[in-house]
């Protein structure tokens, strides 16, 4: 298992998000490097441990690979039961998504000045080692689903905070939007250094 590449990425997104805060680099030049090292990431299968992609017949998982110890930014694994999908739904944050194993369908959707949503275009299909960005500033609102109907997809996603712990929002087509605070599935936080009998120089 070659857990250094999620190390690496880690430590790449730790180094742009360093950069930050002190208004030495744009919210558009860290999506830029963070998609690109996330590309980097996702074009190999060979480092995600298997405990981070058990599909769940009840719903997508959302396990928690690292969380920022200042929650500045965190790293998911979304594991995707065929045929499941999200609610529509924001995130507050910038995130990236890059596709690991299978695809996946994003829609977004575009408030408009009645506050009414719509979907934006057409469905996105990203394929294996396609990414993407959502942010307030770019478009925060989409629904995502499993492209497949008989197979298990899962990508990675990178939020700019504690994705897990953030309230924000889900669009029902029915009604108001509806707060929600998403949590993970894995119940232990987890040890990037831990994950393997890897060194730490590896």
């Amino acid at each position: 298992m070659a857990i250094h590449k999620l190390r690496r990425f880690v430590g790449n997104i730790a180094e742009l998000v360093d950069r930050q805060p002190h208004g030495f680099q744009k919210e558009s030049e860290l999506i830029e490097g963070g998609l690109e090292a996330l590309s980097e990431l996702v074009s190999e299968d060979d480092w995600l441990p298997d405990a981070y992609a058990v599909p769940s017949p009840e719903r997508y998982q959302q396990f928690l690979l690292h969380a920022d110890a200042r929650q500045r930014f965190c790293v998911v694994s979304f594991v995707w039961g065929p045929g499941q999908q999200t609610p529509v739904h924001d995130h507050t944050v910038w995130g990236l998504i890059g596709v690991l194993r299978g695809a996946e369908y994003a829609q977004p959707y575009v408030r408009s000045a009645d506050g009414v949503l719509s979907p934006h275009g057409a469905e996105t299909r990203l394929e294996r080692g396609m990414v993407e960005a959502v942010s307030p500033t770019i478009g925060d609102i989409h629904r995502v689903r499993n492209a497949f109907d008989d197979r298990v997809s899962i990508s990675i996603h990178v939020y700019g905070g504690n994705i897990g712990a953030i309230r924000r929002s889900t669009y029902p087509a029915d009604g108001p939007p509806r707060p929600f605070i998403s949590g993970y599935s894995n119940d232990v936080l987890p040890n990037l250094w831990d994950l393997s009998k890897e060194s730490i120089a590896s």
